[in-house]
């Protein structure tokens, strides 16, 4: 099956997903992915082609086995990185999925790239919510960490004009590296009103550096900016954990209020 039900970490962020291309040109230091598919860096931060004919099984799997859960595009790859097709089979599953009436999430590094599919973005109306991942809010680190990914200023512009044009955008801060970073970023973005929604996590068993981060002092603050801008916030499990004390509420323990449905 193209469509599955992540497990552990991932499951917080989408009921269901899709990988649409499985390598990635973003080269980010803290990758997972490279471990799951029991591939060196060089091998994984390649420019991908897509799977094979993955657009035309997607439409037969999608017409034997229907869903109406949210499908996240991706974990595996960033399906606006640079790739052979020019995403090209990004948009196609797009269409497919439009067509079947599956909501969609999409999270992406790849910032104005994206931004070719707007006009589909928008004919999914509210069924659909389009993020980025915000790590720092400067380009020198932006690109010691994330080498091949769009450039801090760039991923909020994103974010403004899919705002702007009717499109649910969501933020993802995770992993957190620079939580001073991340605060200011959260700050920013919620005075300008382009989130509507904030995943909030931290990092994980990243070369002891997690180990050096008080986890309670960040939560405490993130939560109050959040709740001061009356934003719509889910707080990760592993992030929970490290911060005890940190009272939370409702919807923000509750990562399948967070999802976009049909």
């Amino acid at each position: 099956m193209l469509i599955y039900t992540p497990r552990g970490r991932a499951r917080e962020y989408s009921p269901k997903a899709l990988n649409i291309y499985l390598s990635c040109t973003h080269g980010c230091e803290y990758c997972y992915a490279p471990g799951c598919r029991h591939q060196t860096r060089k091998q994984y931060f390649a420019k991908p082609f897509p799977r094979n004919d993955i657009a035309r099984n997607l439409w037969s799997e999608l017409d034997l086995y229907p869903t109406k859960e949210q499908v996240l595009l991706s974990f595996i790859g960033d399906v606006y990185c640079e790739t052979h097709d020019d995403n090209r089979a990004t948009r196609e599953c797009l269409e497919a999925l439009y067509a079947h009436s599956v909501p969609v999430a999409i999270l992406t590094k790849g910032g104005y790239r994206c931004l070719n599919d707007l006009e589909l973005f928008q004919k999914f109306g509210e069924h659909i919510m389009v993020g980025t991942t915000l790590t720092f809010d400067n380009p020198r680190d932006s690109k010691a960490w994330e080498s091949g990914a769009a450039t801090p200023a760039e991923r909020i512009g994103t974010l403004k004009r899919l705002h702007s044009s009717g499109v649910r955008t969501f933020a993802s801060f995770e992993p957190v590296i620079g939580p001073t970073q991340s605060l200011h970023l959260m700050d920013e973005t919620a005075k300008a009103g382009i989130v509507d929604v904030y995943k909030v996590g931290k990092l994980n068993n990243y070369k002891g550096l997690d180990k050096q981060i008080d986890w309670t002092d960040f939560l405490g603050k993130a939560v109050e900016i959040l709740r001061g801008h009356g934003k719509e916030f889910y707080v990760k499990e592993d992030l929970r954990r490290c911060a005890p004390s940190i009272e939370l509420f409702g919807d923000e323990t509750l990562a399948d209020a967070h999802t976009v449905r049909w």
